[in-house]
């Protein structure tokens, strides 16, 4: 397997985003997670790869996270990939926050929508979507076994999580999500968020059982 993070700017506010370009080495085929923005800074990775994009996967509908999608297919072509509860999102200026950073909303929709367990596959490797709503309501995490990597979108970071005080976001879901689903994982999983540093779910399992509700 081949990955690259591009870090792409959400120009209004100069936030850095972690796109992701994961590609299946034999069968050329690949997934772009979260493209925010400069969708030609996203090609020119896939056409280093010579790679074929199958899908452009999407975390959570926050207008950092999909700023680039639209023109990312027109280029690339891929299909589409949010979970059901987010989908709104896509359209939805009031949910995907794009007014809030002064950005011209996209203008979206979904080719599939994506459930909790959902199996993805490019080429060889196989992905499983994992719920984790709290920072949006469907806010989704794409697993690899195989691989040992997780990319969170804006759920789990390093040494924190993600924010709860937008639109549809949830304290306590947010924690559930990563105490449940997340902690859950391996040790040795790599976690790629959407923002910031690299971690691994090692280093930030110890946060989260602090949180946890002890029986007495």
């Amino acid at each position: 397997m081949k990955l690259k993070r591009v870090q792409v700017v959400t120009p209004q506010v100069g936030l850095l985003t972690n796109s992701y370009v994961v590609c299946d080495e034999e069968t050329k085929e690949a997934m772009v997670i979260d493209p925010g923005g400069q969708p030609e800074k996203i090609a020119e990775v896939l056409d280093i790869f010579d790679a074929n994009l199958k899908y452009i996967f999407i975390t959570h509908c926050h207008a950092d996270h999909i700023g680039g999608v639209s023109e990312l297919k027109k280029l690339k072509g891929g299909k589409i990939l949010v979970s059901r509860a987010d989908s709104e999102g896509l359209y939805n200026k009031e949910i995907n926050l794009a007014e809030y950073i002064n950005m011209e909303a996209p203008v979206l929709e979904a080719d599939s929508r994506v459930d909790d367990g959902d199996l993805i596959h490019i080429g060889n490797i196989e992905f499983t979507a994992i719920a984790t709503p709290g920072h949006t309501k469907g806010g989704l995490c794409l697993y690899s076994e195989k691989e040992g990597l997780v990319f969170t979108g804006d759920t789990l970071f390093s040494g924190t999580w993600g924010r709860t005080d937008l639109p549809t976001g949830n304290f306590v879901e947010i924690i559930t999500s990563i105490t449940d689903r997340l902690m859950t994982l391996p040790d040795d999983t790599i976690v790629y968020p959407g923002h910031g540093k690299v971690t691994m779910i090692k280093d930030e399992r110890k946060i989260y059982l602090e949180l946890k509700e002890k029986d007495f």
